[in-house]
């Protein structure tokens, strides 16, 4: 079966310049090379380590480093959008600095945790900013396909959604989040909670488990996670981040199961990370009188830094009028984050105690 199907995000009609805050990690591998493919201008840049903006000023061009956040805000072009890359605890400060109205795409999570998200979700409200959360997933590659396929009616009803992550995740990368009480799911599972709401809503309940790992000094990095659909859907997600026994038997993958037709997508990024091995994109459907027959879709851009692109241009185009809804503003965003929430409180409560047995003499 030959179909053409989409897997790149649409794009504004006219791009706006973009000022960001912050100059991490994640700037530098995601952010500034998805709006250089993108030829997205950046007219801005600043970072509390002004030698950090500098550099990443100078890699990719960027037309101005500023010394503070406000000092880029008062001089930015009246049509900017703002890209805040900030940890999550100073995300309200700096949301506070933005002048009314604005078009801001603040990098995952909402916040620390589901009161701090409300904190945000009441300033932007308040000052009627344009805001998304950079849940960017949503629009890696894959991912689009695997919509684009389920839109159309090629997978009928779903019935089963799965994220299975088993990977040796380096966290020494990310030692800002060393410390963190709430580091899997928070940072990580977050994007499958957030995809699987994308395609599915909200679940009625949830039943998770986080852990920690014996001998790392890390708050969490393997998490177990039921959402509840009712009796006639499963929704699970699997996340171990601690294999360390080579390649063989790693695996990364999302499938979607209905009653016409499934997609497997392995997520190449998290293996061998930061590195990462190719995505890989399969389906089958259903027909009246054939057998499946399992289809691969070559797919020439990746989760990093391809899916960037999207989630700002999702942006430009809702503040240009030319989409009518924004599908990661913060209005959705603060449903993941009571999800996550939930996820916690269910992990902490524990499951059903067994029932006591009589002791036969």
């Amino acid at each position: 079966m030959t179909m053409n199907i989409p897997y790149k995000p649409a794009l504004p009609i006219r791009p706006r310049p973009i000022c960001i805050i912050g100059a991490g990690g994640i700037v530098n591998d995601a952010h500034l090379p998805a709006y250089k493919l993108a030829d997205f201008t950046v007219a801005g840049i600043c970072d509390l380590d002004r030698s950090r903006a500098e550099q990443l000023a100078s890699k990719f061009g960027v037309a101005r480093v500023y010394e503070s956040a406000a000092q880029m805000i008062t001089a930015a072009p009246a049509d900017a959008v703002y890209d805040v890359a900030v940890p999550a605890a100073t995300l309200p400060e700096v949301l506070d600095l933005l002048p009314p109205g604005a078009p801001v795409l603040m990098q995952k999570p909402m916040g620390d945790d589901l009161a701090m998200a409300q904190c945000i979700l009441a300033c932007c409200r308040r000052k009627g900013l344009l805001a998304g959360v950079n849940f960017q997933l949503r629009f890696a590659p894959f991912v689009i396909a695997a919509r684009w396929l389920m839109e159309q009616g090629h997978l009928g009803q779903l019935y089963d959604a799965e994220v299975r992550v088993t990977v040796d995740t380096p966290w020494h990368l990310f030692p800002f989040l060393r410390n963190h009480p709430r580091l899997e799911v928070l940072y990580h599972s977050i994007h499958y909670i957030d995809l699987i709401r994308s395609f599915l809503g909200n679940p009625a309940s949830v039943m998770a488990r986080t852990l920690r790992h014996p001998a790392k000094d890390l708050s969490s990095t393997r998490s177990a996670i039921i959402l509840d659909y009712g009796d006639a859907l499963r929704a699970f997600i699997s996340v171990n981040h601690d294999h360390a026994f080579g390649a063989r038997h790693q695996e990364s993958f999302i499938k979607l199961e209905g009653t016409s037709g499934v997609v497997k997508a392995r997520m190449g990024l998290l293996m061998d990370y930061p590195r990462g091995i190719p995505d890989n994109f399969e389906f089958a459907l259903l027909g009246p009188s054939t057998q499946p027959n399992w289809e691969q879709l070559p797919l020439q851009e990746t989760w990093f830094p391809h899916a960037f692109i999207g989630t700002m241009a999702s942006l430009m185009r809702y503040a240009e009028g030319t989409d009518s809804t924004l599908s990661i503003g913060v209005e959705d965003a603060i449903q993941t984050m009571a999800v996550v929430e939930a996820v916690y409180r269910s992990s902490a409560r524990g499951g059903e105690p067994l029932p006591v047995l009589p002791i036969e003499p």
